[in-house]
């Protein structure tokens, strides 16, 4: 990324998980509060430096794998039956991180109660799910409208109910300890719990190369677009497409990948849609409207948290701004909206309009090339880019096509249904 501004693993993860919590007020930063109460436990636990890694890891990103908005408030208002799902879910996501497999395991089985646990506690993803077991369970005790102090001795009594049942004992008795700390609570309904866990947290001296943050926007990316059947080659397809468009206008190998990572990251910000909504195959109503166009605001927000990607946050949440100032949610005129962020907006014009909607069928090329014509000749999207495209458009086009196919392949064998069974049809795509 930018020289001299490296990337740090605890500050891209504490965003990234950030983002995924984004979604709703009762839900926001469980995983990173989820992360704090497992890493004091662990140390309380005395486990070795490694595993408290690898248990912060797996804290920050537990409900991963709970796709949409719905599934992680029941997840966290206890009223969700089948806590499986979204295990597996987790653990095949961050199984497509390099050496993150011990990690995916915590995730996997973090909602086994020692009771059922056939290996013993002496293994290291046993008393790591187990921790997590237990800090998940408090976190979501915690009742957000009240001092957290006053709430103390209820969840006390209920974490204890737990006692080698759901918990091993050790691990509840190392939790135990804590507790009547004063500060430990405080630290967890603080406000600056993110600035605590990256600058005091396991994670704040282990530096990002390219590939990684590459690797880690991807796992982004898919945690993104695989809410929906209908996103779920989404991004992917944007990806493609401003690799190839970057290549042809001659950008630098550097500059290609930094554009990559920018468009693996542009629609972050959907975190805060309801399915309900994106799938809402009639028109939506002027409040659903405002919720999906302030997308791109939160993918700027979070993008712009983390320490070397800041100057990719313009090309990446640009995605919706026009030259002639009617784009949202910034309403920039041509003057701020830089090559990066012009591509990005075409890409993503294009691999919108390629696939199926709840409310239309992808459209083909005549009707593709017509539309971004006019958009271009209304000072909406830059002309020189739609030119470009337009002149390379089987190149691009057998680009993107194969992007979105990878993702759409992998979504079907792994994430609908992730038992195996055949999964429902993904939308097919137009080209």
């Amino acid at each position: 990324m930018e020289k001299g501004k490296p990337v740090h693993y605890g500050n891209f993860l504490l965003s990234l998980s950030d983002a995924i919590d984004l979604a709703n007020s009762e839900i926001v930063k469980h995983q990173q509060r989820t992360a704090y109460i497992a890493w004091e436990i662990a140390k309380a636990a005395s486990l070795s430096e490694d595993l408290i890694k690898d248990l912060f890891v797996a804290s920050l990103f537990h409900d991963v794998g709970a796709l949409t908005v719905e599934e992680k408030t029941a997840l966290h208002s206890f009223h969700t039956a089948n806590l499986d799902k979204h295990c597996i879910r987790g653990e095949i996501l961050i199984n497509t991180i390099p050496q993150h497999e011990r990690i995916a395991s915590i995730v996997r089985f973090h909602h086994t109660e020692w009771q059922d646990w056939e290996d013993t506690i002496d293994k290291g993803y046993v008393q790591a799910s187990q921790i997590l077991f237990l800090a998940d369970y408090v976190e979501r005790l915690v009742d957000r409208n009240h001092n957290i102090l006053v709430q103390r001795e209820s969840i006390i009594k209920k974490a204890k109910e737990l006692d080698n049942i759901s918990v091993y004992s050790d691990l509840l008795h190392a939790f135990l300890s804590l507790s009547g700390n004063d500060e430990f609570w405080l630290n967890l309904g603080s406000p600056r719990l993110y600035t605590i866990l990256n600058k005091q947290g396991p994670l704040n001296d282990i530096i990002l190369d390219n590939e990684a943050v590459e690797i880690l926007s991807k796992f982004c990316r898919d945690v993104v677009d695989y809410k929906s059947p209908f996103t779920a080659s989404h991004s992917a397809g944007v990806a493609g497409c401003v690799e190839i468009i970057s290549k042809l206008m001659g950008y630098s190998d550097d500059e290609v990948q930094e554009m990559t990572i920018a468009a693996n990251l542009h629609d972050i910000g959907k975190m805060i849609i309801p399915n309900s909504i994106l799938e809402k195959p009639g028109r939506l109503t002027h409040d659903e409207y405002r919720l999906v166009a302030s997308h791109a605001y939160y993918s700027h927000y979070v993008i712009s948290t983390i320490s070397g990607l800041q100057h990719v946050a313009d090309a990446a949440a640009f995605h919706h701004e026009r030259l002639d100032g009617t784009g949202y949610p910034f309403h920039c005129y041509e003057r701020s909206i830089t090559s990066g962020a012009r591509i990005m907006a075409v890409a993503d014009i294009y691999a919108a309009m390629i696939e199926k909607r709840p409310y239309r069928a992808g459209k083909h090329k005549d009707k593709m090339v017509g539309i971004m014509g006019l958009m271009a000749a209304s000072h909406a999207i830059d002309k020189d880019i739609v030119n470009l495209m337009s002149d390379h458009y089987s190149e691009v086009a057998e680009h993107v096509e194969q992007a979105q196919r990878e993702a759409l392949s992998f979504y079907e064998n792994h994430i609908y249904p992730y038992d195996g069974s055949t999964a429902p049809p993904a939308p097919k795509l137009d080209m």
